[in-house]
């Protein structure tokens, strides 16, 4: 199992465990919360068959990588994902991130430039600015994540339960577009992250990555569904293709959050068209 070094906590290592597939372009695939890298398992394959290298990894507090005490921001995630692709070095590589994952798209390019960036790509991801305040008004009440702390704090098992009905839209997908075993494997990987993470990532979620957009100067994909009850199309998809000047905006019908997983096929096939784009 390979793991990277990216600093240390007291007398431990605080290592990032990854996963490097095939050959060509490098694809940089991103995981959200509170999943893993194995989560892009309906997307390694068509990614593959295209010719492109594919690397996925965890981030710190889940999966195999190292469960820390702190660093659950966006420049700490920015800087983990530096550091990755600078021992892997990557060149013309693709960054593709899923929900919050999203977050360490738009700050790595704000932190670290786009030199070696070839394209991005944001899958019902969490830019531009999630919290409404007043300059924000189509945001999400902060409400809304207090219930979510709250929720996590007293049983975050009992959480995550209800958390992957909305993350699927079970109501009206199961059966169709996403199985009771998937839900549970979902629920499984979640339930082994930090409890630290699980908690500490709810605050991550409120980062303004307004300014950060206007730094994206490649290629930008954004794909969304328009059922997404965890982050609304409206308040995230629709804003940050208008913010982007290079952005393409597509939008899947009937899409919920997962979509990576529930319209698996559409998403593939609309990431491997961008990236097969000159």
């Amino acid at each position: 199992m390979p793991f990277i070094t990216v600093g240390k906590e007291n007398s431990g290592s605080v290592t990032l465990y990854y996963e490097d597939h095939g050959s060509g372009k490098p694809i940089v695939l991103i995981h959200g919360y509170p999943l893993n890298g194995a989560s892009w398992e309906k997307q390694t394959p068509s990614l593959l068959a295209a010719g492109y290298r594919v690397i996925t990894y965890d981030r710190r507090g889940f999966g195999y990588s190292s469960k820390t005490a702190a660093g659950y921001d966006y420049d700490t995630f920015a800087e983990d994902l530096h550091q990755l692709v600078t021992t892997l070095d990557l060149r013309h590589f693709t960054l593709v991130g899923f929900s919050m994952g999203g977050g360490e798209v738009a700050r790595y390019i704000s932190n670290h430039g786009s030199r070696n960036v070839h394209k991005a790509v944001f899958i019902s991801a969490i830019p531009p600015f999630l919290l409404k305040t007043v300059d924000n008004p189509d945001g999400v009440d902060g409400s809304v994540f207090q219930g979510i702390q709250k929720a996590i704090m007293s049983d975050r098992y009992a959480f995550f339960g209800e958390f992957f009905q909305n993350f699927y839209n079970w109501d009206l997908l199961q059966g169709k577009r996403v199985t009771e075993q998937a839900m549970q494997a979902s629920w499984n990987v979640a339930a082994a992250t930090s409890g630290t993470a699980s908690l500490a990532c709810v605050s991550a979620w409120l980062e303004d990555f307004r300014d950060d957009l206007s730094h994206l100067d490649v290629p930008v994909l954004v794909i969304h569904g328009d059922s997404d009850r965890i982050v609304p199309l409206a308040a995230s998809g629709l804003r940050t293709a208008a913010l982007v000047k290079q952005a393409r905006l597509v939008v899947i019908k009937d899409g919920p959050h997962c979509i990576t997983w529930t319209h698996a096929d559409e998403v593939s096939r609309e990431l491997v068209s961008f990236l097969q784009e000159t």
